[in-house]
């Protein structure tokens, strides 16, 4: 039998188009088997070792990890495993560039402050998993020990419901939707404010009347843009359209109450945020109109 011709590094190198401090690197890592020493004590390499260095080269040019490559010499893993593992971290990588590159763009447009840019960049590099999780966790500190089957609990069922992924290019405004929302869910505060709605949600006052959200909006908003004095008797009698004549005073107050419980800023911009994510069009704050029914109410108790 013939033997085998073996050739030194450096023949090696030649023949993979690869450094030689490359191969000896991959040598040492046990990719590249050792057919004996020279004389001098210079390593030797034989066909096996040719062949996979060619091998080698072509799964580093792909990306793929030492230890990946190490695992399918050992015959632990194939090359379609491997394959699917490493397009997935393509995948990963992409959306990551996208979101870095959505985020120079909302730099360039909007020239935040430094520590603006740090939480921009946080919030778009997390995950679709990452965001979800994050509403998650807010959802269940807020939610914890409301009935499964009350009012409130519903909720928290859409506060959940936003799109994870961000749009290939999102604009400034969905990065900042984005980081707003992320500071709300974040505040213990504001997760205790909207689990005191979902309990209140689950046990409703008794002799509360409800009022017509538009009726509000459109009658107290009014009175609050023509600067109305809420203890003033035009506003006793815009409350009166808007909660309906013979109302008791019992009745005024379990209203006053419930509307007070219910009507939050941050709670209404949630949804605001909410609603650019979805891409639905904006809608004008309700909050100050209530505010001003609420005062209204309580003068006139």
């Amino acid at each position: 039998m013939e033997r085998e011709r073996l050739i030194r590094i450096g023949a090696l190198a030649r023949r993979g188009s690869v450094p030689v401090r490359t191969v000896r690197f991959w040598s040492d890592e046990g990719l590249l088997p050792i057919a004996g020493r020279s004389a001098k004590g210079y390593r030797l390499y034989g066909a096996e070792a040719v062949a996979r260095l060619e091998l080698v080269r072509t799964l580093r040019e792909l990306g793929i990890g030492l230890d990946a490559i190490a695992a399918l010499l050992a015959q632990k893993t194939t090359p379609a495993e491997i394959a699917e593992a490493h397009a997935a971290a393509i995948d990963e990588r992409i959306r990551v560039l996208r979101a870095q590159r959505a985020v120079l763009r909302a730099i360039a447009r909007r020239d935040p402050d430094l520590s603006e840019t740090t939480i921009m960049n946080a919030m778009a590099r997390m995950s679709a998993a990452e965001r979800q999780k994050m509403l998650d966790d807010f959802v269940e500190r807020a939610f914890e020990g409301v009935p499964e089957d009350a009012p409130g609990r519903r909720i928290g069922e859409a506060m959940r419901a936003l799109p994870g992924e961000l749009p290939d290019d999102p604009s400034a405004e969905v990065l900042a939707a984005w980081i707003e929302l992320g500071e709300l869910v974040s505040d213990p505060s504001f997760a205790a404010r909207v689990r005191e709605m979902a309990l209140a949600g689950a046990r409703p006052a008794p002799g509360a009347r409800a009022v017509e959200a538009q009726r509000v909006v459109e009658l107290a908003g009014d009175a609050r843009a023509r600067g109305v004095d809420p203890a003033s008797e035009e506003a006793r009698a815009i409350a009166e359209r808007i909660v309906g004549e013979g109302t008791s005073r019992e009745e005024r107050i379990a209203l006053r109450t419930q509307l007070e419980t219910f009507t939050d800023e941050r709670v209404e911009r949630y949804w605001q945020l909410s609603g650019v994510l979805h891409g639905r069009p904006p809608f004008p704050p309700a909050v100050p109109a209530y505010r001003w029914l609420i005062a209204a109410l309580r003068a006139s108790e």
